[in-house]
């Protein structure tokens, strides 16, 4: 498998510098230590930083800007950003309204995040996503990991605090739109880490792996590959039954691809959820359909569903400035 690189070794550095240059406007980059903070700073509001391994993009770095995040964090491709570099960013964007860690469930980012929280000497709260419900027993170590439910969770807390709400109020919205939200994932392989020489994913030709994680961690089960309606149908059918909404509650639906899976099959994927969901008696309030937390290049995509309420829908609707997303401005 054949790369756009020059060393290995400097592919994150070198895709951030070409990032900021490219969105200029929106963001700045610092390189020692690594972070990307939000250009035009708004003096007084909650600020909002999020963070993990790169190789997922838009998320995080794309996501900076007005209506979401205030600065992230990038680690090596699939890696914990380190204690150094939360500490920094979190010192670069935040003053005394305080400030938010939206942090996915994985230890190394959990760990990282909480120890540089313990030298930062402001107002600060932190909320763990914990979306996915792919892998059997819901994962071999912390529990649910963080998958593309933290979009929405980004999305709808950045509105907040963009409005100017309060430390409390941006974390116990940030909470609930959190519980609110399940994410499960199918690939049809793998992808390579740039210093890698084989995939971390291997399946037999015309296999997938349902529940797959974003880093490739195995999921319930493997079968071979079906039609785009039925993996609907399985993935919706799963995330209705962890979720249970009411009848008539509004609901997002979001599909997002792992970054191998072109627009055309994410549009197949998203008809085939929407009625499957409405053939139930439910209603999809607002829809989503792009590849934003990516894994390189898998082959491969999710289905993220979020119960919806009024304060939710509004804030979705906020106007939203990024690299990765934008509408309303």
């Amino acid at each position: 498998m054949s790369k756009f690189l020059n060393d290995p070794e400097d592919a994150v550095a070198e895709a951030l510098r070409g990032f900021a240059r490219c969105h200029a406007d929106l963001v700045q980059l610092s390189e020692q230590p690594r972070f990307v903070a939000r250009r035009n700073r708004v003096p007084g509001k909650v600020a909002i930083v999020s963070g993990g391994g790169s190789g997922h993009d838009p998320l995080h770095a794309g996501f900076v800007g007005r209506g979401m995040l205030d600065a992230a964090v990038p680690g090596e491709v699939f890696s914990s950003p380190s204690v150094e570099q939360i500490l920094a960013a979190a010192q670069s964007v935040a003053d005394d309204a305080g400030l938010l860690c939206l942090i996915k469930n994985y230890s190394g980012d959990i760990m990282n995040f909480e120890l540089a929280m313990e030298l930062f000497d402001l107002p600060h709260a932190e909320v763990v996503i914990e979306d996915d419900i792919g892998a059997a027993g819901g994962g071999e170590t912390v529990g649910r990991r963080g998958v593309a439910g933290t979009v929405v969770v980004e999305k709808i807390a950045g509105a907040a605090a963009e409005r100017m709400a309060g430390l409390t109020e941006c974390a116990d919205l940030a909470r609930s739109v959190a519980e609110a939200t399940r994410t499960m994932g199918v690939a049809l392989g793998g992808c390579r880490v740039p210093t890698a020489d084989r995939p971390n994913l291997e399946l037999a030709p015309g296999e997938m792996e349902i529940g797959i994680g974003i880093h490739g961690e195995p999921g319930r089960r493997r079968a071979p590959v079906a039609p785009a309606d039925d993996i609907a149908e399985e993935l919706v059918y799963a995330l209705l039954s962890d979720l249970a909404p009411p009848p008539g509650e509004p609901l997002l639906l979001f599909v997002n691809g792992l970054g191998g899976t072109p627009p055309m099959e994410l549009q197949i994927l998203y008809r085939a959820a929407v009625r499957m969901i409405e053939g139930r008696g439910l209603a999809v309030a607002r829809s989503l359909v792009a590849p934003l937390v990516t894994s390189l290049e898998m082959p491969g995509a999710s289905i993220t569903l979020t119960r919806m309420n009024d304060r939710f829908l509004q804030l979705w609707d906020d106007p939203v400035v990024t690299p990765g997303l934008r509408w309303g401005a």
